[in-house]
Formats: C-alpha cells, structure tokens, sequence
C-alpha cells in the first residue's frame, strides 16, 4: 500500500472551502456547496467530505470533535524564518485562529499554529533560517 492523501470531514462546506481556498492558497476549483472537494497540493491528494454526506453514504453516524482540536495537523512549509513569521500574521488577519506564534524550536524549526475555521490543527514552518 502507499498512501495517496488524507482528507477532512467537514460540517461546513462551503466556510471550509472558502479557508483552505481564500485564506491557505489551495487551489480548489469546485462550489462551495459540493459534497466533496478533491484536489492535489503539492503531489497530496487532499480532501473535503461533508460529514452529513458521508453519514448518509455509510448510513451511519460518527462522533467529531469540537473546538480547537489535536487530533491531526496538515503541515505546511513556507521558503525560511521570515515567511513562517509573515504567512502566520497573513492567514491569522483573515480568518485562521492563533493557536502558537512564531518560534524556533531546538531542532532548528521556526513554526506556528492555526486553526482552520472547524478547529482543525494547521502547521505553518521552515527549517531555512534565511532572515527573520
């Protein structure tokens, strides 16, 4: 087996459509209202699924967390220091909640977290110090 990508169940669709598209970059070319949303990033399948849809396919219903969550992250990287610093001020002004600032951790990263709008973990980071 190789792993082909990951996917979301989302409550939202089309809140969460307009995040990972408006706010994250992620080129997303179906309506806001679709079931479920496919696309690559980066050579990773990455998916959106309605959880009522998904309920209704499996006919049967499914527990979700709630809130700022860490049951996952989807991990992003950005060119050095500097843009973790500037991306985290960016997604963070339009809509990604502030779950850790900036900071360069002792195995030489510079990381951040958000969250997207269902609480959903997102890791902002760069191992290139570049300039900060």
């Amino acid at each position: 087996m190789r792993l082909d990508g990951f996917g979301i169940m989302v409550e939202d669709m089309a809140e969460m459509v307009r995040f990972y598209r408006d706010v994250l970059g992620f080129d997303i070319k179906e309506d806001e209202n679709t079931t479920n949303v496919f696309l690559q990033k980066d050579g990773t399948l990455f998916l959106l699924y309605r959880r009522s849809d998904f309920e209704n396919m499996t006919n049967r219903k499914f527990s979700y967390a709630s809130g700022i969550n860490g049951h996952y992250e989807i991990a992003l990287s950005v060119e050095n220091y500097a843009a973790v610093d500037e991306t985290y001020a960016a997604v963070t002004a339009t809509g990604g909640k502030p779950v850790m600032a900036p900071t360069t951790e002792p195995w030489g990263q510079r990381t951040c977290y958000i969250a997207d709008p269902e609480g959903n973990l997102v890791e902002i980071g760069s191992f290139e110090k570049g300039e900060l």
